[in-house]
């Protein structure tokens, strides 16, 4: 290598470079043309390979999966190879000619500054790195520095721009040759592809539930859409250069930045603008005119299959970025591309039926920007085809495999409001959330307390104006239980109500028909029921004699708090409780049960329901000898399992 410069760095703004201990291969880093050209934003894994050989790539395969996940306005920089007994110049090489090879399938060009990075597992595991400059010239990096506020980083100097497009894709295919309709829909697709350059289209751009920064949206017409230069080319110092200095700037829908600092989400903490797309047929008319149908005869018999695609994209702008720049040069190539991309995913066999295809975005916790990804609705959540597609996904972003984090409902929502937000688990008025927070302690001294993990609402008698008093305690906890599955994402199913409940049971068989729409009681082995059909959640029930016994149990309830994190039930005699925690002295065996009781019939008023010990912490045996849970009942306790799952 030559060209040592002692001053160059690489600037890294993810939280860590993913290195997993033993596990070899590449990783693609991340950067953006917004950034100084050494700056990693995030890391990708490589997961397609040629003969499981980590450092044989599939470029067609790769390519197809970043187009759709990377946003434009981040790419492809680098790439980093993790191994043992590495040869670091060999694989530094190996590295920057990876990146070369798909960034001239991803854009088309690789006339930038390339990263190359390699971790040896066996000589302590950190990461050296090398820079290919555009000219082609090698240099060693010296240092590599991680950015202590990289949230900060990018959202104070970039926004999101955010586009939704529904296609209605009308098809005619001739009846004597049906497998035309496959060509058919290639050559619909490159029409709308062209149709996304035309000067005729009109653009309506706005902040996006920004309405306190008060500037009026903007329209821009007439854009000369030069999809084939590079993005590069027009950014950071050389904007003036190639725009109009006068030319409105992203910037223009926002006022002072946000505080980044107290950062939580990319849909709370980040600037948005929303563009929205029109086409203007009537604009070279000088007189008013009326609606014209146009009837195109067929010139043989045929039939119409008709194509309903909703494309939706995100991408990432400077906010010293002019708004026909960030329209021409990131929005309009991010639609061609996810129209391609769906072109690619449906294109086979459409007569046989294809698969109804939803882009939603994603920002898990520890990348700095989002993801998007093309589901398929067909399938469900459950479907094992589906699954797959998580799990692939997990092992690319380096996400742990026993949590949902890439589901339906942990798509970013960037157009909701805040109250529609805060209602994740209900139609109607949102109830009230974490009623435990701020309770006093439990009076266990030397205790140990073990808690849920997550967030649950609180569901309780008489709620939505239903007369469910003196029977429903055991519904009102399974809902509660049920709300905690949907808050952490393991379901989009609703809450359901009392009824729904009692359907559940009667389509399972364990109830008749008569069941629905009464007063019966229904306990711990009825919830199990009603968890697996509706959520496919397992559940494992401890079975007491008499109340005396519970205290018995703290051990293994605190350890199902501490591994599984679940709200539990206590059901026994008439009455049924939801278990948030448990405190317990193990030595002297004293314990409190954090219990959440669905008697309540108040208001949802905080202080009235602490106040009230509605929710609290309970001794087994109080200060004046009186037994919380009774002995001559017996109780059953339903532990529900977190599912192991992507």
């Amino acid at each position: 290598m030559d060209g040592k410069d002692p001053n160059s760095s690489v600037r890294i703004l993810c939280r860590r470079l993913q290195i997993i201990k033993n596990e070899t291969g590449l990783q693609w880093l991340i950067g953006s043309p917004f950034f100084p050209s050494l700056t990693i934003a995030s890391t990708f894994r490589c997961i397609h390979t040629v003969n499981s050989n980590p450092l044989s790539l599939d470029f067609s395969k790769e390519s197809d999966d970043l187009r759709t996940l990377i946003p434009k306005g981040f790419e492809v920089i680098g790439a980093m190879v993790v191994g043992k007994d590495c040869d670091f110049n060999q694989f530094a090489g190996d590295a920057i000619d990876a990146t070369s090879k798909l960034r001239k399938i991803l854009y088309n060009s690789d006339n930038r500054d390339l990263i190359g990075a390699v971790v040896d597992l066996n000589r302590g595991g950190d990461a050296q790195f090398i820079v290919m400059r555009a000219a082609g010239k090698l240099e060693n990096i010296s240092m590599a520095v991680y950015e202590e506020e990289p949230e900060k980083y990018v959202w104070e100097r970039g926004c999101l721009l955010r586009c939704e497009l529904p296609i209605k894709l009308p098809l005619y295919y001739p009846l004597h040759n049906p497998k035309a309709v496959d060509d058919i829909y290639t050559s619909a697709t490159d029409a709308v592809a062209s149709a996304l350059r035309d000067p005729q289209l009109t653009f309506i751009i706005e902040a996006l539930n920004r309405t306190e920064a008060g500037a009026p949206p903007v329209i821009l017409h007439d854009l000369e859409l030069n999809l084939h230069g590079q993005l590069a080319d027009s950014t950071n110092s050389e904007l003036s250069k190639s725009f109009d200095t006068k030319s409105l700037l992203c910037s223009t829908f926002f006022g002072t930045s946000a505080d980044i600092k107290a950062f939580s989400s990319i849909e709370e903490s980040v600037d948005k603008i929303q563009v929205s797309i029109l086409h203007n047929r009537s604009r070279n008319s000088l007189k008013p005119v009326s609606p014209v149908a146009e009837y195109c005869p067929a010139s043989e018999e045929a039939k119409v299959l008709v194509l309903d695609l909703k494309l939706e994209v995100l991408c990432y702008a400077a906010k010293d970025f002019t708004l026909r720049c960030a329209v021409s040069k990131l929005v309009i190539p991010a639609l061609v591309d996810q129209l391609h991309s769906v072109k690619n995913k449906i294109s086979h066999d459409l007569l046989v039926g294809y698969p109804e295809l939803h882009p939603y975005h994603f920002a898990p916790l520890g990348l700095l920007h989002p993801i998007t990804v093309l589901y398929e609705l067909n399938y469900g959540e459950t479907e094992m085809n589906q699954v797959e597609v998580r799990r692939s996904l997990h092992l690319r972003l380096g996400l742990p495999f026993d949590r949902p984090l890439l589901r339906i409902a942990n798509a970013i929502n960037l157009v909701a409001t805040k109250d529609a937000k805060r209602n994740t688990t209900r139609r109607g008025p949102s109830l009230l959330k974490d009623v435990h927070i701020g309770i006093p302690s439990s009076g266990v001294s030397g205790g140990s307390t073990s808690l849920i993990q997550g967030s649950y609402e609180y569901f309780h008698y008489l709620q939505d104006g239903f007369d469910d008093s003196g029977w429903g305690c055991a519904y009102r906890s399974l809902q509660t239980i049920i709300s905690w599955f949907r808050l952490q994402n393991y379901t989009t199913v609703d809450v359901p109500s009392h009824r729904e409940i009692q359907q559940v049971l009667v389509e399972i068989g364990d109830k008749d028909p008569s069941f629905i729409g009464s007063r019966d009681w229904i306990g711990a082995i009825e919830l199990s029921f009603v968890l697996d059909k509706l959520l496919g959640v397992s559940c494992k029930v401890i079975n007491v004699r008499s109340g005396s016994e519970l205290p018995e149990k703290c051990r293994e309830l605190a350890l199902h708090f501490e591994n599984q994190g679940t709200p539990i039930m206590i059901g026994g005699g008439v009455l049924a409780y939801t278990l948030l925690g448990v405190d317990y002295n193990d030595v002297s065996g004293d314990c409190a049960f954090l219990i959440l009781d669905p008697h309540y019939t108040g208001s949802d008023d905080l202080k009235k329901i602490a106040n009230g010990g509605w929710c609290g912490w309970k001794k087994a045996v109080d200060s004046k000898g009186k037994h919380f849970f009774l002995h001559d009942k017996f109780y059953n306790l339903l532990l529900p399992q977190r599912p192991n799952m992507v």
